[in-house]
């Protein structure tokens, strides 16, 4: 990436063993248990305000940019967005994406919460970051996840594939009722870099794949290149920010 956003060549220490963790742990055994574990939206009921005041205090282990907690991210992605004059669906998007880590509440660790995200079931590419650590993960060793398609056919679309778990995928099943399927898709697939940024992974795209990676491409410039040491000043944001979750995202929501 230019810019200086997502350099890893000087990452600090805990970035890199975040990512070896990461990258042996997120087996697709792992991911689907974990879709089917944490998709009964069982766990705690909460709004969407209350889960943005929650991760005030959370720091993404895996970003080598900043060190703010994950609420001034949001609202300086939700503000690069407004500035920017994006839809009103969009600035939302920018605002709630990273509400998934509320799983760091629920006791996850953050290998299997943050970080960018990859299939599974197929070979690893080398375009995903740090990729020398998937050496230690099981599914170099089963033979059918080997290969460019792995368990896929040509073309499946995304919606088929079994992405390594994280905040994305299960935000993306907390709000599917919620948001427009732009949002959605975006929300689902922002960490994706390898398939959005290198895009190596067209090869597994559908027409809807195509159709929407633009969106999520497009949303990157409030996501990544947002990113500031400097906190935003929440006292002119949050009476603004709250009302747009009210319009968008009322009530309680299932976690």
């Amino acid at each position: 990436m230019s810019d200086g956003h997502r350099d890893y060549s000087d990452a600090p220490k805990h970035v890199v063993e975040f990512y070896r963790e990461n990258h042996r742990e997120q087996t697709r055994a792992v991911a689907l248990a974990k879709a089917e574990d944490f998709g009964s939206l069982s766990r705690r009921e909460m709004g969407a305000w209350e889960a943005l005041m929650e991760l005030d205090q959370l720091v993404d282990e895996s970003d080598p940019d900043i060190e703010l907690g994950q609420l001034d991210h949001a609202l300086q992605a939700a503000e690069a967005a407004r500035a920017a004059g994006e839809p009103e669906w969009l600035v939302l998007t920018a605002l709630v994406h990273d509400l998934g880590k509320v799983l760091c509440l629920f006791g996850e660790p953050q290998w299997a919460v943050v970080g960018d995200t990859f299939p599974l079931g197929c070979a690893f590419s080398e375009e995903i970051i740090f990729s020398e650590f998937f050496s230690e993960n099981p599914d170099v060793e089963e033979v059918s996840f080997q290969g460019q398609f792995g368990v896929y056919e040509p073309g499946c679309g995304l919606a088929s594939v079994t992405m390594s778990w994280g905040h994305d995928e299960y935000l993306a099943r907390v709000l599917r009722d919620r948001l427009p399927e732009e949002a959605l898709y975006v929300i689902r697939y922002h960490s994706f870099y390898s398939g959005h940024s290198a895009d190596v992974y067209s090869h597994l795209f559908d027409d809807r794949d195509r159709a929407m990676m633009p969106w999520v491409r497009r949303f990157q410039a409030f996501d990544l290149y947002s990113k500031s040491p400097v906190a935003p000043s929440r006292s002119q944001l949050l009476d603004h920010y709250s009302a747009l979750l009210e319009r968008w995202l009322p009530g309680v929501l299932k976690w």
